[in-house]
């Protein structure tokens, strides 16, 4: 099955190519790239000296319906909804890897992220893209938003328990922290070596745009959900997401009963690796990989659990995501062409 990716520069893009590159179904058609077009893709991001011959293209629905089945969008945010609607209206199904299709609340989406909105009728069709929660949806779906990186952490941190009504839904408190790549390719003051090297700062007090859609899936599992603390820090490494996260606990709950919500939801799933009790894992741990690592202790103390769910941003957190998702979409084996180990030290 032939695929195209927009946006193959970027750092998800990037990804997106290593991933594909050795997928046994899916082979990359065509690569495009407005800033590059006419270069080679392996002049580019010179990581693939002598393994590619793609060139890069300018945009073209009409090129990339007629030779791909499925299109990645690895665009920045604000980009990849003026070409939805292109692409829409062609026999192709769609991955947007940006924030464009996710907030489906009027005026949200402006709101965060400082921007016009998506047209509503493809916001409205756009499925919310978690591999392990959205399966039937996406198996149906044309149209898929890709979560972000910290949500993706997030809620599958949380998932199971709200899924099993064991934690409260008003005090729920999200510390994230993120590796420098997370911020894109596009230099800027704050990932400037002299400024992140041996620093540690935090970002976006209470202005992530990812805390909506965060918020939105959590009030889709629970209606009663209360707005989240979430705060996200930049740390001084390439890639990598952790996400501590604390709740209260429903009276009389048990460590043994959370872990068997964990237990429960993701015993088969083969890419959400359960630490258990009192184990945590750390973002080393799944560098490179399309792997979410999860641990957790209950404080009876407090009467809080807190869960950390540790996951590489730019594969689990974009890429990975993507690409399980197009096998869930295309009907393939949902492991094919991530199926391999993290990379350690």
């Amino acid at each position: 099955m032939n695929v195209s990716v927009v946006g193959a520069t970027g750092y998800s893009g990037m990804e997106l190519i290593r991933l594909l590159a050795n997928h046994p179904s899916l082979s990359i058609s065509g690569v495009y790239s407005s800033s590059t077009a006419g270069s080679r893709l392996d002049a580019e991001n010179r990581q693939l000296h002598g393994l590619s011959e793609l060139v890069l293209k300018k945009f073209d629905a009409e090129q990339i319906a007629h030779t791909s089945e499925l299109v990645f969008l690895a665009l920045p945010s604000g980009i990849a909804k003026n070409l939805v609607p292109e692409l829409y209206e062609k026999d192709v199904k769609i991955i947007d890897l940006s924030g464009d299709l996710r907030l489906k609340e009027p005026g949200e989406y402006e709101k965060w992220y400082k921007k016009p909105a998506a047209k509503p009728e493809y916001v409205q069709e756009a499925v919310y893209g978690l591999s392990e929660w959205n399966r039937k949806e996406i198996e149906k779906a044309k149209l898929v938003a890709n979560p972000g990186c910290y949500p993706t952490a997030t809620l599958l941190g949380l998932a199971p328990l709200i899924a099993q009504g064991l934690i409260e839904t008003d005090d729920v408190i999200i510390d994230a922290k993120s590796g420098i790549s997370g911020a894109g390719k596009k230099t800027s003051e704050a990932a400037h070596y002299a400024q992140a090297n041996e620093n540690l700062s935090i970002y976006k007090v209470h202005q992530h745009q990812h805390i909506p859609e965060i918020e939105q899936q959590l009030r889709h599992w629970d209606s009663s959900f209360k707005p989240v603390m979430f705060t996200t820090h930049l740390v001084p490494m390439t890639r990598g997401i952790m996400a501590t996260i604390h709740a209260k606990v429903k009276k009389g709950v048990t460590s043994q009963e959370l872990a068997d919500a964990f237990e429960l939801k993701y015993g088969e799933e083969a890419f959400v690796r359960l630490r258990g009790e009192n184990e945590f894992p750390s973002t080393k741990e799944v560098y490179g990989s399309n792997y979410c690592d999860i641990g957790f202790r209950l404080d009876e103390r407090t009467n809080r659990v807190t869960v950390v769910s540790v996951i590489d941003n730019l594969v689990k957190g974009a890429a990975g995501q993507a690409v399980h998702n197009a096998n869930i979409m295309m009907g393939l084996d949902e492991t094919a062409g991530l199926h391999f180990a993290p990379m350690f030290p």
